[in-house]
């Protein structure tokens, strides 16, 4: 294992500070990142997206964890940083520079991987809705295991009548299985964010039959987008809805949030066309 100096030097001898505008905060402790990196289980020989590394604080675990890891990353400052990781762990580390949200990891993996990321708050759950989404099931990913501020973890892991339930806590329920798996507190980052943070790790869960994705996210979206008002009245612009809710014996009185993520299935498998 190569002896690194301490990231805190790294990121001085390079000049780096946290980018509020890339939504980035840097973590230090090495111990802790450790602890990150083995959340997904053994990481030997897999191969690994990580997304916004910033100047190489998880991906020094994951190296150590003896992944192959192909990092995307904007910020053009870090990638000296991250150039001096791959000279020490040679033929593991791959870096692009780019938008993450612009990149196909299908085109980057040749088998299955993994996603572990301290992912950058101004982009998190868009590129989670995004590994979520699609019609190929299950997708080539075997986990994700990424770093959202607290709310939006408590939002993605959610139950019925919760506040915290909604859109996102069907799309990341319905064929999939979440839950949090650490909790971070703002002081471990540098600088420290206004608010606490939390490990999600999601695994694929068997599809439900007869349901078109896009039609599950049509149904939430209208569902959601009208959370406050009965499903009568914010599932009417949807063609087809209201029948299915009758069909279904669902009470087109009640509100979104007091349906469960198999009755949301049920709707959507309504509306479906068929395959």
């Amino acid at each position: 294992m190569p002896d690194l100096p301490p990231l805190r030097e790294v990121v001085a001898r390079h000049g780096l500070s946290a980018s509020k505008a890339l939504g980035q905060n840097f973590l230090f402790d090495e111990q802790l990142l450790d602890r990150i990196a083995a959340i997904p289980g053994k990481l030997a020989g897999a191969n690994v997206l990580e997304v916004g590394p910033g100047p190489g604080g998880l991906t020094r675990a994951l190296l150590r964890a003896g992944a192959n890891v192909t990092a995307i990353e904007m910020d053009k400052r870090c990638l000296p940083a991250l150039a001096e990781l791959g000279e020490a762990f040679p033929g593991q580390l791959k870096v692009i520079e780019g938008d993450a949200l612009k990149v196909d990891p299908a085109t980057l993996f040749d088998g299955p991987w993994h996603v572990v990321a301290n992912l950058p708050y101004n982009v998190g759950t868009a590129l989670f809705t995004g590994w979520l989404s699609g019609k190929d099931w299950p997708p080539a990913w075997q986990s994700l295991t990424l770093m959202f501020q607290l709310e939006v973890a408590e939002r993605i892991v959610a139950g019925t009548d919760s506040d915290a339930f909604g859109r996102l806590a069907v799309l990341a329920q319905w064929r999939a299985c979440p839950r949090i798996a650490m909790k971070v507190h703002r002081s471990a980052f540098t600088p420290p964010p206004k608010v606490m943070s939390a490990i999600v790790h999601v695994t694929p869960a068997a599809m439900p039959e007869g349901v078109v994705p896009r039609m599950l996210e049509r149904v939430t979206e209208a569902a959601f987008g009208q959370r406050r008002k009965m499903l009568r009245q914010s599932l009417k612009g949807l063609p087809g809805a209201l029948d299915a809710l009758e069909k279904l014996g669902i009470d087109a009185q009640r509100r979104a949030e007091t349906l469960t993520v198999a009755d949301f299935v049920a709707i959507a498998r309504v509306l479906s066309p068929p395959a």
